[in-house]
């Protein structure tokens, strides 16, 4: 036998939690399968499991090895997938993290169409703005916002996006125009965030611009702020994809359009252990498609 199925050996006994099980799972004696682990452990001198009579315990090398053999077990598993079945339909769990708010708002056709072309791929997509545990949660991929530039292979640059300044046309008549930034302060200011008191930095005309204000209305959801500002409840700045269909339908309109804010890059994450299988490539090629339409987009324009 060779060191992957001795490792995937010695995972299906910690999976199973005990030796005769593990064995009954792989379809082996159960002779085999105690002969076989402590051939593993002979090979690295070290104890990986406890086995004392009503005593069965994975010990801290053995838990260490298993989290490295998971890795290793998965991408053997890949690599089978990938060269042995080439012509036939891609197939196999794929999970993956999309932050909440660009997920639902701009990437529910890009899955839908992907869960179509590929039927046979198990697919669980999280919509979630927390940073996730690439390695621990058993993730492919992850996709995040931010200002942050982030480098190396892990990270893969889908497009940038940018926040801007947008409101209704009924609450612009109601309260008049805002053409300067100081005319903000005497504006309904509606803010992403819980502050009490919060800042808007910005370019304009070459000069740096600052807003201090007590928000109007604060929110911890986009899209709920988007529907306040529709129902002219006051300004909001946001990222221009969570506005993109008010605009289109005319219910918002850009704000101070010469504004400049801090772009935030869009990333594809993956876990830098992992080789990135056939249905992770499926998905990336997904997502960089629906996504360069960010990476061309002037600032201010929303599709």
């Amino acid at each position: 036998m060779g060191q992957i199925e001795d490792l995937r050996l010695f995972v299906s006994v910690v999976d199973e939690g005990s030796i005769a099980r593990a064995a009954d799972a792989l379809g082996i004696a159960k002779s085999a399968v105690s002969r076989r682990l402590q051939q593993l452990e002979d090979r690295y001198d070290i104890k990986l499991v406890d086995r004392q009579p009503r005593n069965w315990e994975v010990t801290k090398a053995g838990q260490e090895l298993y989290q490295r053999a998971l890795g290793m077990v998965a991408d053997a598993d890949d690599l089978d997938s990938d060269f042995m079945h080439t012509s036939r339909d891609l197939s196999g769990p794929l999970r993956v993290s999309l932050p909440l708010e660009f997920g639902m708002s701009f990437l529910k056709p890009t899955i839908y169409a992907f869960t179509q072309e590929h039927p046979e791929i198990d697919l669980t997509v999280d919509f979630e703005d927390r940073t996730v545990d690439l390695d621990r949660e058993n993730y492919d991929l992850a996709v995040r916002i931010t200002s942050q530039d982030w480098g190396g292979l892990s990270h893969i640059k889908l497009g940038e996006t940018t926040h801007c300044l947008f409101a209704s046309p009924s609450y612009l008549e109601k309260k008049g125009p805002i053409t300067e930034p100081c005319d903000l302060k005497d504006h309904d200011l509606l803010h992403y965030g819980a502050d009490r008191r919060a800042t808007w930095a910005f370019d304009y005309a070459g000069k740096k611009a600052k807003v201090d204000f007590q928000p109007a209305l604060n929110s911890n959801l986009g899209a709920y702020l988007v529907d306040a500002a529709i129902q002219g409840l006051g300004v909001i700045r946001m990222l221009d994809f969570i506005t993109a269909e008010a605009v289109q339908k005319s219910e918002l309109v850009p704000i101070l359009p010469e504004a400049v804010f801090p772009r935030h890059g869009i990333y594809l994450m993956h876990s830098e252990k992992r080789r990135i299988n056939r249905r992770m490539r499926a998905m990336i090629m997904a997502l960089q498609n629906d996504c360069s339409i960010l990476c061309t987009r002037p600032q201010g324009e929303t599709a």
